[in-house]
């Protein structure tokens, strides 16, 4: 502990345990919500050294980090006019290379976004993408409503009389 004339391998961090630092590979505490942000948004694309190829089909897509660090394949080479991709699917390009997703906020005027593979994969069932989840869930009331509907005109409500 004695001074050695080496440079402290400690970098301080501004707060009132600053000397103390968490081990390497440790959980961060905004990890989980990262992981659930890269779920909701389809961030889910294969993370380097792994090469940018969907497990799904196997074409190779254009990989792209996210600001919350996880990896979106997108479609390579395909902008598209944003208004014609569903929200949650519209996928923009900073000047760094770092995508981000502008989940349900409608695009500007003339705005072009980047499609994610997830959407024009031939490996996945229309069902496992999910595109309009709103509708998806309009959907599922609708099969709710319908049923109630069903059960009511099959119920009788009082029995007639047989005497």
């Amino acid at each position: 502990m004695g001074d050695t004339g080496q440079p402290s391998s400690i970098i301080p961090l501004p707060d009132p345990d600053g000397h103390r630092q968490r081990p390497p590979g440790a959980p961060q505490p905004w990890e989980k919500t990262d992981r659930a942000q890269a779920a909701m948004e389809g961030a889910t694309g294969p993370e380097p050294p792994a090469p940018p190829v969907c497990p799904n089909c196997g074409l190779v897509g254009d990989r792209r980090v996210t600001y919350y660090g996880w990896h979106v394949l997108l479609e390579p080479d395909m902008p598209v006019p944003a208004h014609m991709v569903p929200a949650w699917h519209r996928w923009y390009l900073d000047s760094n290379g770092t995508a981000w997703n502008s989940r349900e906020d409608e695009p500007a005027p003339g705005a072009v976004c980047r499609v994610p593979h997830r959407i024009a994969c031939p490996g996945l069932r229309l069902e496992e993408i999910g595109l309009w989840r709103w509708l998806d869930a309009v959907r599922a009331e609708n099969g709710r409503r319908a049923w109630r509907k069903a059960e009511e005109e099959a119920d009788p409500g009082a029995l007639p009389d047989a005497g």
